[in-house]
């Protein structure tokens, strides 16, 4: 038999004395058996694994993509339950058109690397789509910097300076420090003293700490992310990808 199928008949035998006629089980059974042995009892087959390092593999590819199945399967769950806050909640600036057929939502860091790549891709595509709709959530995650950046740009929604401060904080390379960000603030035109203020409204927090909710129960782990329609896309993706995207997501609207 093959060497893996030897492993798990041997895995079983050793493991579960109750199928002590392993080898006359069917393949697929003795695989079920052994990954269940494998996830409740690691330390007894760590000597096998060892000795065999390539054998457990095929077990080990199941295991993930069992798990990568059930968070999906969470993660749309949780998108359909949550979609009307998600697209929809008052508390989150909309950019775009405010009636679009599409709706993307992008959560993202102003201290983050490929959220600043996207700067222009999201640009383009608010000024070339004139029936999208852009959800922006603020979800500060690399540093205190990165919460500073994202209470001043919700504040900046107060003196109705949001979107020309979120572009202008956007703008440029490298992270955004307090006083970075500050003297962004200025540029733009913004009360600085009044800004500071609003800074510490309880809308600011309950925006970011929706966001994170959102995020980390939707299965993102990092910034950029984005939800096209029905669709939940973990990083940063080239203008072609989200233009196939949103016409996918407009599609199945229809």
């Amino acid at each position: 038999m093959p060497s893996i199928f030897k492993f798990f008949a041997t895995a079983c035998m050793i493991l579960l004395p109750a199928f002590a006629n392993a080898q006359n089980l069917s393949r697929d059974e003795v695989r079920d058996i052994a990954i269940e042995a494998v996830k409740n009892n690691p330390a007894l087959v760590l000597e096998i694994i060892l000795d065999n390092p390539d054998v457990i593999m095929e077990a080990v590819a199941i295991l993930r993509a069992r798990d990568e199945a059930a968070a999906k399967e969470q993660a749309a769950a949780t998108l359909s339950a949550q979609s009307n806050t998600l697209f929809n909640d008052p508390n989150a600036f909309v950019l775009g058109n405010p009636e679009g057929d599409v709706t993307l939502v992008e959560f993202f860091d102003y201290n983050c690397g490929y959220c600043k790549k996207a700067f222009n891709v999201m640009q383009e595509l608010i000024a070339e789509d004139p029936e999208l709709r852009v959800v922006f959530r603020e979800w500060p995650i690399l540093s205190e910097a990165s919460v500073f950046a994202t209470r001043a740009s919700l504040a900046a929604r107060e003196q109705d300076k949001y979107e020309e401060f979120h572009w202008a904080l956007m703008a440029g390379n490298g992270a955004r420090s307090e006083n970075g960000v500050m003297a962004v603030a200025a540029e733009v035109g913004l009360d600085i003293a009044q800004l500071k203020e609003d800074m510490q409204k309880t809308s600011v927090d309950a925006h970011i700490s929706l966001s994170r909710e959102m995020a980390q129960s939707l299965g993102f782990s990092g910034t950029p992310s984005f939800v096209v329609g029905n669709q939940l896309v973990p990083g940063y993706v080239e203008k072609a990808g989200m233009v196939e995207m949103i016409a996918e997501a407009r599609a199945e609207s229809q």
